[in-house]
């Protein structure tokens, strides 16, 4: 999940200037501490996508090892703060891309990319270079199906809809980009919806479900016209319902039960009103994940910044997190963030 950095427009600039609600200066909030470092077997190379399950107490890592066709997903305890196993569990099973030269610049073809689980199937979605998504069940730990999105480049980052049990997923990299929609009680793909030219080369970002209106949202990055957006989906028509527009370039993106949404570029919205809330200065980042447990929006990036839920104040910065991705588990208040040639770094707090 990579946005490609743009020179702002002199318009949005403008507008910009007078809704900045944070400032680069550090808040009260509390004082996190390195825990621990999981290491990984045969170290931490590239990786992409975490996420928590906090009724499993899990965390799942996209981990795309350093070389071809050895990608994984590795599985940690929350509680024990430990690895349990990675995914596939021996090399004979089928597995991920691994880190795959590109062949055309631009497209990445390696994997994996989005993971995600749905735990009420006992199962992982996860997006793969290959341009498919595979399904891992959990009590077997291995991949059970394999669903092709028919793209020449990765598939990405996902949702899901678990009222109507469909998966969206991106497609970021191809010329346009588009999304796909994926039954996850068929495992096939429903159909598919597919941006202008415009965006080719811009992406597309993280999606998410939002359970009061049963809309998909997804983070648009800036592109040569505008500085992004936030789209709305409806899930059984596959259609765009409206967008809304963005004063920064935007990736991550999370949703909280409170309907407020929160960019990755620290901009954030009221989703029964599609209004701005103005942005919060001093964060940035790739994932981006929301904590219920603190009602903290944490953003992952080299520089992990610390967001209150409630005022949109920046709090404080993990200490030397350093990656681009990471999940929170609001049963311990734990930030999961992988580092390449560390491992997996465990942060807490009083």
């Amino acid at each position: 999940m990579k946005t490609k950095l743009l020179v702002a427009l002199s318009v949005a600039l403008a507008i910009g200037a007078f809704m900045l609600v944070g400032v680069f200066a550090q808040s009260s909030g509390p004082a996190f501490q390195l825990l621990t470092t999981i290491t990984l077997p045969g170290g931490l190379a590239g990786f992409d996508i975490s996420w928590v399950d906090p009724g499993s107490e899990r965390y799942y890592l996209a981990d795309r090892t350093a070389t071809k066709g050895t990608g994984r997903i590795d599985v940690v305890d929350t509680q024990a703060i430990k690895l349990l196993y990675t995914i596939p569990t021996s090399k004979y099973e089928v597995g991920f891309s691994g880190t795959v030269p590109a062949v055309t610049p631009g497209c990445s073809i390696s994997g994996p990319n989005g993971v995600l689980a749905i735990p009420q199937k006992n199962q992982l979605y996860v997006g793969d270079g290959d341009s498919t998504v595979k399904v891992v069940d959990l009590t077997a730990r291995a991949v059970v199906a394999i669903i092709p999105t028919n793209g020449n480049c990765r598939a990405d980052e996902e949702a899901y809809d678990a009222k109507d049990h469909i998966i969206m997923i991106t497609n970021p990299a191809e010329k346009p980009p588009f999304v796909t929609f994926i039954s996850a009680d068929t495992q096939t793909v429903l159909g598919r919806f597919t941006y202008p030219a415009s965006q080719t080369g811009f992406g597309l970002e993280q999606p998410a479900w939002n359970p009061k209106n049963n809309k998909f949202y997804m983070s648009v990055p800036a592109n040569a016209s505008n500085m992004g957006s936030v789209d709305q989906f409806d899930p059984i028509t596959m259609l765009m319902e409206k967008s809304i527009p963005t004063i920064c370039s935007p990736a991550g993106l999370v949703i909280t039960p409170g309907q407020r949404a929160m960019t990755s570029c620290g901009e954030a919205f009221d989703l029964a009103s599609g209004t701005s809330l103005g942005r919060t200065m001093g964060v940035s980042a790739d994932q981006l994940w929301y904590n219920s447990g603190d009602n903290y929006f944490y953003f992952g990036a080299a520089q992990a910044g610390v967001v209150d839920g409630t005022s949109n104040k920046f709090l404080t910065y993990l200490p030397s997190a350093g990656g681009h991705t990471l999940a929170a588990d609001p049963n311990y208040n734990r930030i999961f963030a992988p580092v390449s040639g560390a491992g997996i770094k465990v942060f807490g707090y009083q």
